[in-house]
C-alpha cells in the first residue's frame, strides 16, 4: 500500500535532506523518519567523540498523506544515545528552540510543497516549547 503514495519515501528523503543535516537516514524505516540537532555541547574540554551535546530529536511518521510529529528535548549522550531530560539553563533553552523553530518552519514549507499536511502527534500537547515564537 505504501507503494501508492505520493510522494514515495525516497522523494521524501531527498527533500529532507535538502533542509540541512537534521535527517538520520540510518534510524530511518518505511514510514518513520528521524531527526535530531545537537544544539548546545555541555563540554568542549572532553574530547570530541566523548562529548554530550543538549538538544533536541524528533519522530515523523507517514501516514496516508499526513505527517505526524513528535519532538523531544534533552541530552545526546557520550554512548550517542538521546535522553529525555529537563533542562534549566535558559541560554541553553533559547538555543535549543532557536534550532528547533528555524528547523521546523523549514519541515513545514519542505512538507507544503510535497502537497502533505504536518500534524503534531497527540503527546506534543505535553511539549515544553512552543513551536512558534
Amino acid at each position: 500500500m505504501t507503494s501508492s503514495l505520493h510522494p514515495t519515501r525516497g522523494k521524501l528523503l531527498k527533500r529532507f535532506a535538502q533542509i540541512g543535516p537534521y535527517i538520520r537516514e540510518q534510524q530511518c524505516q518505511e514510514s518513520q523518519f528521524f531527526f535530531d540537532c545537537l544544539a548546545v555541547c555541555v563540554n568542549k574540554k572532553v574530547t570530541p567523540e566523548k562529548r554530550e551535546f543538549w538538544g533536541w530529536w524528533m519522530e515523523l511518521e507517514r501516514n496516508g498523506e499526513q505527517l505526524i510529529y513528535y519532538y523531544q528535548v534533552g541530552l545526546f549522550d557520550k554512548n550517542g544515545d538521546w535522553v529525555n531530560q529537563v533542562i534549566s539553563k535558559k541560554d541553553v533553552i533559547e538555543s535549543i528552540h532557536e534550532t528547533l523553530i528555524r528547523f521546523h518552519d523549514f519541515l513545514q514549507a519542505a512538507v507544503s510543497e510535497l502537497e502533505m499536511t504536518l500534524v503534531p502527534d497527540e503527546k506534543m500537547s505535553n511539549f515544553p516549547l512552543p513551536l512558534k515564537p
